[in-house]
């Protein structure tokens, strides 16, 4: 113990050495449920702290075992309450009345505690409860007169001059009450009783008691005080009438009801309880005949009452209580026997058709039915009936007889059998009757046509569908039965392109389930009409067709397809460019098609490979390649370009191709006034030899492009259907100025539109593509060393040259 001691005094005395302590004690008192954010103290003024020191000084408030009720405000110093205190959840296992929140303010570097502790006094909240809402308390109505029963005293939360101060009791002529004050101060309360009590005068006394407190404004609480007043056998039990008449039918079943006796006693519980019984004035007769309840005093019959056998009936009945020295009382009984119409009506169906068409016509006899009854009078005098709201009327063919008759058309899908309930009553008082339900069944005529639940079906389709894969079920409804009511699908033939709909679509006959027969192109077909038929098996057969749209939807099956620039050879294009360029100088123009449609034949272009992102631009709508700067002398002479063209699918198919770029120092200068002037070139010096090459290619494609002409002129080909016998490739002439290049794809056609490029001598071609064509592009390509001075003047001299489009 002593070791242990010691090492608690070193780590004491190791931590001193290390921290500094600055120990004080403050102390303030706040009352309970003040508001959130209300100021309680100045700390730093209070502690005589700077307000600038507490956000440097990392300072922060501890509340001890509980939660955090109170923050710091570090700008100002002030403490303030962060969540609502209540002093009774706080302080609840607390026996004295002081509740204290004690709180350290710990401020950081170096070290300094305060120690704080904040009194939380009581308001009055709370309102004193009775640990019981409802006491309950039994007397007996022989107690004496001062006589005192202890209630249960009434608690409140709050303390001080705010706990229960005193009670009060509801006015009452029987009872009151006496506080008594405990050791403690708690204050007690006892109910005396002022008068006798009379059970049958008043069986239950209820009483409010009052419990108030002492606070300003005061507060209560109410408990209700029941007192049972417990019963002494002094009162004999009385029926309700001396003499009792009651009026029975003859032939009354047995157990029927004659009367129900009631006799009271003012008493409660056993002395309460009465039992019924026959007195000996009672005939054995009267007593075979009927039965008396001792419990309840029911009287009942027990055996048949004839009228012509008798027809008054007396009998006396007593009722004793079961108290320690019973009490009785008596009654007399007089009972009168009716004569009743005790014979029922009688009918009998003499004929029946159970089964009939639907179609049976309206008078057709259905039944013959008779009546009777054994009765005499108006006892036997009857009337038949039929249920309302049917088809069917009654026809009197004789004093006893009746003819069921159709009175409406009938219908077996509305209503396929009847339940024909015919009721006959007689005239006695009261009235007796029977019934008799007639089933007739409705047999089928095929009567209705089957029925769609729809007039048209659209059912969309996605292309590279399965062959064989189910499309969708068109059912038909029929409201027939049997053999009318099976129904047989068929596909309405019909023709398109020399095609049947039955090669191309199957349906089940059975249940109208739709089948593709072959996978569907989107490029090829976009949508079928055609009609189903649903055929009952009826004789004569029925039958209604439906319309079916079936739309082909587009799935990106096709990879765009770059034709701008023109490769010869692969996917690689060499292009030839001079040094000199200036920014935004026109490179290239990626044009790339795509069969499928909408969002799937959107494309977009991207280099895929670039050498220098800072000197060429790609504009992903148009596919435009510029210049974003102009070449330096660090700039390498060959350059490769990488360019992916992507639709918009989903997944998103490409294409790719490879420019490889070489750049020349040479400029040359043209000036021209119009297509026929001859071009004039700067020559430098030092490219003599470029010249002459660029001049002799011009020359030769000049000359080939005249004698392709000639020879495309001179042949006449086999005109395709619908053309004229001789067609030529369609030349349009344009303008040397650098536009767009596009292409766009139709449904039926793709249109393609080369716009001139002066850079590359190209001509405006626009000609229809038609359906599943393959083409070739070709394009004079452009000679080398020129600048796009020179190069518009070349394209002008060569706008009589001609782009071809060979249709395959």
């Amino acid at each position: 113990m002593e070791q242990q001691m010691k090492r608690y005094v070193l780590a004491f005395l190791l931590f001193c050495t290390q921290w500094v302590f600055v120990l004080s004690m403050t102390r303030y008192s706040i009352p309970e449920e003040m508001k959130e954010g209300s100021v309680v103290a100045n700390l730093a003024a209070d502690l005589g702290l700077e307000v600038s020191v507490l956000a440097t000084r990392e300072v922060k408030l501890d509340i001890i075992h509980s939660k955090k009720y109170l923050d710091i405000n570090k700008r100002t110093g002030e403490l303030y309450i962060l969540e609502k205190i209540d002093r009774e959840y706080l302080c609840s296992m607390r026996t004295s009345t002081a509740c204290i929140l004690k709180l350290d303010l710990i401020f950081e570097k170096p070290l300094r505690i305060f120690n704080i502790e904040l009194e939380i006094t009581d308001i009055n909240d709370h309102e004193p409860q009775f640990r019981r809402d409802r006491i309950e308390l039994d007397v007996s109505e022989s107690a004496s007169p001062g006589e005192r029963f202890t209630l249960a005293n009434a608690v409140d939360s709050d303390v001080g001059s705010n706990a229960v101060k005193s009670y009060r009791i509801s006015d009452s002529e029987h009872f009151s009450i006496e506080i008594q004050t405990g050791s403690d101060g708690t204050k007690y309360v006892d109910l005396v009783l002022k008068k006798a009590l009379d059970r049958e005068e008043q069986a239950v006394h209820n009483l409010i008691l009052t419990a108030v407190d002492g606070g300003v404004p005061a507060r209560s609480g109410t408990a209700s005080i029941v007192v049972s007043v417990v019963d002494t056998n002094d009162n004999a039990p009385q029926f309700d009438h001396q003499v009792y008449s009651a009026n029975i039918t003859e032939n009354s079943p047995i157990g029927t009801v004659v009367l129900k006796l009631n006799a009271t006693d003012l008493d409660e519980g056993s002395n309460a309880e009465i039992m019924y019984s026959f007195t000996l004035y009672t005939s054995e007769k009267t007593q075979e005949m009927f039965t008396l309840n001792p419990n309840t005093g029911e009287i009942k019959v027990k055996d048949v009452i004839d009228f012509e056998e008798i027809k008054i009936l007396e009998m006396h009945i007593q009722a004793k209580d079961k108290g320690q020295h019973p009490l009785s009382g008596q009654c007399t009984v007089m009972v009168y026997v009716e004569d009743v119409n005790d014979n029922h009506p009688e009918i009998t169906v003499k004929s029946l058709r159970s089964r009939v068409k639907e179609t049976v016509p309206v008078g057709t006899v259905i039944a013959l039915v008779g009546i009777g009854d054994r009765d005499s009078g108006n006892n036997g005098k009857v009337d038949l009936s039929i249920s309302e709201q049917l088809p069917f009327v009654l026809n009197k063919s004789s004093e006893r007889d009746f003819e069921l008759v159709v009175s409406e058309a009938l219908d077996r899908e509305t209503v396929p059998e009847y339940n024909i309930i015919l009721t006959v009553t007689d005239r006695g008082t009261p009235p007796l009757s029977d019934n008799e339900t007639i089933t007739l069944e409705l047999l089928d005529v095929n009567d209705n046509a089957p029925q769609f639940p729809k007039s048209f079906y659209t059912i969309p389709v996605m292309e590279n569908n399965a062959p064989g894969s189910r499309l969708s079920s068109v059912t038909a409804f029929d409201p027939d039965f049997n053999e009318n009511q099976y129904l047989v699908y068929f596909i309405v033939e019909r023709e398109i392109v020399n095609t049947s709909m039955s090669m191309l679509f199957s349906i089940n006959p059975e249940n109208g389930d739709l089948y593709a027969l072959k996978t569907f192109d989107y490029e090829r077909e976009k949508e079928f009409l055609f009609h189903i038929e649903a055929r009952d098996s009826g004789a004569p057969p029925l039958s209604s067709n439906v319309t079916v749209h079936i739309i082909i939807l587009d799935q990106n099956d096709n990879t765009p397809l770059i034709v701008s620039p023109w490769r010869a050879h692969g996917s690689v294009v060499e292009e030839v460019i001079p040094r000199s360029t200036d920014k935004g100088h026109l490179i290239a123009k990626v044009i790339a098609i795509d069969s499928d449609s909408v969002q799937n034949s959107r494309v977009t272009y991207q280099f895929l490979q670039v050498p220098d992102a800072t000197l060429f631009s790609l504009d992903q709508y148009n596919g435009e390649i510029r210049t974003m700067r102009m070449f330096s002398y660090r700039d390498p002479r060959h350059l490769r370009l990488v360019v992916i063209a992507k639709d918009n699918g989903n997944p998103a198919l490409s294409a790719t191709v490879t420019i490889k770029l070489s750049t020349v120092e040479h400029v040359v200068k043209a000036f021209s006034e119009t297509s026929e002037v001859p071009l004039e070139y700067d020559i430098f010096s030092d490219l003599n030899l470029y010249l002459l090459i660029g001049l002799g290619s011009v020359s030769f494609l000049l000359l080939m492009t005249i004698l392709v002409t000639i020879v495309l002129k001179c042949q006449k080909p086999k005109p395709p259907k619908a053309t004229p016998p001789c067609r030529n490739s369609v030349v349009s002439q344009r303008s040397s100025t650098v536009a767009d290049s596009t292409l766009v794809s139709n449904d039926a056609y793709w249109y393609s539109l080369f716009l001139a490029e002066t850079r590359k001598g190209k001509v405006v071609v626009r000609q229809p593509v038609p359906k599943s064509g393959g083409y070739i592009v070709s394009s004079i390509p452009r000679s080398t060393g020129l600048t796009e001075t020179s190069e518009s003047a070349a394209s002008t001299l060569q706008v009589r040259s001609f782009n071809i489009i060979f249709w395959l």
